[in-house]
């Protein structure tokens, strides 16, 4: 390790990817769930001490940017309104770029996160902070809507239940409930984040009955999401399948897409998890694209091969028929999401399940 960073700075002061100049360690705030801080050339930052979060880090990030207004960061397009960058292995305690990602015992892997607007945004009086007045409750008229902090450990709480029913019901009077329910794509948390690609597209088909375009715009940034290699795409993909699956007449137009991140051997499993699912609902849909599948089959990865089994099954496509019944000795395990919960399988069972389908 020592030789590795020979004649460099083990521990360097923070500096704005932006303009250079060194920038203040980040403040906790009550409306954020993460540290949060400001440069003087205009670009934001939020600290995700883990850096296991940085889709959540952007989206803070976003939203500060736009001084607490959610309507607004939900509109940004990457490039075309914002650019972003990373300072990687920060140390919030020492407030210190930690090169070597190890510091006296403790690994040290936070990521600082940037955003800086390309046209500043239309100044928006701040989220109420712990200790300020709060206005007295009006005597009349219909009762106050919950602060989004309040609403978001709300829709948390209810998607690590799994109790979506009333999560539809929030969606179906707002909208915004959306957004709370995209951050948790990016949880480290396997089955969590399968709950919550689950309940956005749950909540989707609620919104979509009023307001399709939403929707759409929803699932254009989700794709933006995975091929921006420098931003997370975790849940992106699942969450496609399940909104497509949820709206398959309204959005079957995005399949295409599908197909083509499937290209990306890294984002194979999930493209075969998300067309799994819209087999569920709609196998016709995926038929034209199956052909092309059958050699997965025979992948090296157990999840490729277990999530081409389901698909293949779902399709009911005979001409796999003969590398189903060879699969049908393979004992590698796999997990799979069923029902709001995590299975734990085999390539042989699922080959099994297949065959019986076609």
């Amino acid at each position: 390790m020592v030789g590795r960073f020979f004649g460099k700075d083990i521990m360097t002061k923070p500096l704005c990817p932006f303009c250079g100049m060194g920038v203040e360690r980040p403040e906790e705030v009550s409306f954020s769930d993460m540290p949060l801080g400001s440069c003087t050339c205009g670009a934001v930052y939020a600290c995700d001490v883990t850096g296991h979060n940085l889709g959540s880090a952007m989206i803070e990030a976003l939203v500060h940017a736009c001084t607490g207004d959610w309507d607004c960061a939900w509109d940004l397009t990457p490039d075309q309104d914002y650019l972003d960058k990373q300072l990687k292995n920060y140390d919030f305690e020492t407030h210190h770029i930690i090169h070597a990602g190890v510091y006296e015992g403790r690994r040290v892997s936070g990521v600082l996160y940037f955003i800086r607007l390309n046209k500043p945004v239309e100044a928006k009086t701040p989220p109420v902070r712990s200790g300020a007045p709060v206005s007295p409750k009006p005597a009349t008229g219909s009762p106050r809507a919950p602060r989004r902090s309040s609403l978001k450990q709300e829709v948390e709480e209810l998607i690590r239940n799994y109790d979506l029913e009333p999560l539809l019901n929030m969606a179906a009077q707002d909208k915004r409930v959306l957004r709370d329910v995209k951050r948790l794509l990016y949880s480290a948390d396997k089955l969590f984040r399968w709950r919550a690609a689950e309940a956005l597209g749950k909540i989707c088909a609620v919104i979509a009955h009023n307001d399709p375009g939403t929707i759409s715009k929803l699932l254009q940034g989700l794709f933006t999401s995975v091929s921006d290699t420098a931003a997370s795409s975790w849940g992106s993909v699942d969450a496609i399948g399940e909104i497509i699956g949820a709206l398959p007449d309204h959005f079957s137009g995005f399949l295409p897409q599908v197909v083509q991140i499937s290209r990306d051997p890294a984002l194979l499993p999930e493209v075969l998890r998300a067309m799994g699912k819209i087999a569920e609902i709609r196998p016709d849909l995926l038929r034209r694209f199956s052909y092309p599948m059958i050699p997965l089959l025979q992948n090296p990865e157990s999840e490729v091969r277990g999530y081409a089994a389901i698909l293949l099954g779902r399709l009911k496509v005979f001409q796999a028929k003969e590398d189903l019944t060879k699969l049908s000795e393979d004992m590698a395990p796999i997990e799979i999401y069923r029902a709001g919960q995590i299975e734990k399988t085999t390539i042989h069972q699922l080959a099994t399940e297949s065959l019986a389908n076609l």
